[in-house]
């Protein structure tokens, strides 16, 4: 049993930020984790798999990318071993192999207020920050798991074309995930089907920068929680489709549904039901593809009112825009064996998932309520959510401005609101 100010509930980018402030900050603190540092890279991630966001902006406290190529994208191994650098530039206690059982309040002094038991030994903490991430529990459709003669594979257990027994594939979902994994497969030479419902379509390049870059400086980004319509439609957002692959004549391809057409790829619309070797299909692919093209051209045409608004039309390259999406007659269903298919790949999303938090800050969806990473529990944090307070929270890049605000609060108490709001 051991007594100290803080407990860090993961060692990911986001659970070190907060160890890297907290060091800063003089503060006692561990951090735990059920592996090594970056343990859901290292095991939940295919791979070929490369960062979404260009190298500069992999940044965390005290720390950035200072490699040769700034516009490049990080492999999964690369990031992992800056990640590793990262801890032992400062000494970051992590304690690893100390899977988490329980959080809970502990009915002592505020010193002690809350008790941490792990398969390593158990912590008492006047504050804990849980820096687990967004991904909790992969979301798989009613009806996919269990079906007779069908091999079902999450997103986060898939690792590459070779894992997959022969034939075809059908991947459910079509965001950053499901185009890349869809794109391997057909590369691969496997016939594709894929189920598309919401996604962001963008492109990788507009008028010769990174979309980032242009996510960046439009501000979009940096937009907070407070100022979104509906906070809980923004939370549920989907990733962009885009691929971080190093490409030797620019930085990245585009990736998108006209590209995967290109290659062979099957599309369908979002997966209805599966029942008797069969799947069905809802009538929404025009829809769902109209949608996320509208959005692209609006974010597109603010890109080119800033370019006008600052003079810098000599500036930057007047790049064309991404073609439209031929919308092809679908299948309302499909005898997957019939079409050879042996295969679901699942790439639908995570839902929340603290199973071990005992203390009551969670939603009916087993997300935190949290304002600025504040829950209701006095001394209780979260760092690394979805949306958590600006829009690039769960990046990499953004997890620095919520771990110092959560810092800031548990050095001072002034750092951000004490309380979460009920709606957050």
């Amino acid at each position: 049993m051991t007594t100290l100010d803080t407990v860090v509930v993961g060692a990911g980018h986001a659970g070190l930020a907060v160890s890297r402030l907290l060091t800063e900050s003089g503060h006692d603190h561990v951090v735990l984790d059920r592996g090594r540092v970056g343990e859901r890279w290292r095991t939940e991630r295919w791979d070929s798999l490369h960062l979404l966001t260009p190298s500069w902006m992999t940044r965390l406290p005290g720390w950035s990318y200072d490699g040769p190529d700034p516009d490049g994208f990080l492999s999964v191994r690369e990031f992992i071993a800056s990640l590793e650098r990262y801890a032992v530039s400062f000494g970051a206690p992590v304690v690893s192999g100390a899977s988490v059982l329980a959080v809970e309040e502990s009915g002592l002094e505020p010193a002690r207020r809350y008790r941490t038991v792990t398969t390593r030994g158990t912590w008492y903490s006047r504050h804990v920050v849980v820096a687990t991430g967004p991904h909790g529990t992969p979301y798989v459709p009613k009806g996919l798991a269990g079906q007779d003669g069908i091999e079902t594979i999450t997103s986060n257990r898939y690792r590459n074309p070779e894992q997959i027994a022969s034939g075809g594939v059908l991947v459910v979902g079509a965001s950053s995930s499901g185009v890349q994994i869809a794109d391997e497969l057909s590369r691969a030479g496997r016939d594709v089907t894929l189920a598309v419902g919401r996604h962001t379509r963008m492109p990788r390049r507009y008028r010769g920068m990174d979309v980032f870059w242009w996510l960046d400086v439009t501000g979009r980004l940096a937009r907070t929680i407070d100022e979104m319509p509906d906070p809980v439609a923004a939370r549920r957002e989907t990733s962009l489709q885009l691929v971080g692959r190093n490409d030797p004549l620019r930085a990245a391809p585009d990736l998108d549904l006209g590209v995967l057409q290109d290659r062979g790829v099957r599309l369908v619309g979002r997966l209805a039901g599966v029942g008797g070797r069969r799947a069905w299909f809802r009538d929404d692919l025009a829809g769902n593809v109209g949608t996320a093209d509208a959005t692209m051209h609006r974010f597109l045409d603010r890109v080119d009112q800033l370019v006008e608004r600052s003079g810098l039309i000599e500036e930057v390259w007047s790049t064309p825009r991404p073609r439209a999406i031929r919308v092809p007659e679908v299948p309302a269903q499909l005898d997957l064996r019939a079409q050879g298919i042996g295969t679901v790949v699942v790439a639908t999303g995570f839902r929340p998932d603290h199973p071990w938090l005992r203390v009551p800050v969670t939603l009916p969806d087993g997300s935190i309520r949290q304002h600025r990473g504040v829950t209701p529990a006095p001394g209780l944090y979260v760092v690394g959510q979805r949306f958590q307070h600006r829009r690039d929270s769960g990046f990499i890049d953004g997890a620095r401005h919520d771990a110092r605000a959560v810092v800031d609060h548990l050095r001072t108490g002034m750092g951000a609101r004490r309380t979460a709001s009920p709606a957050a």
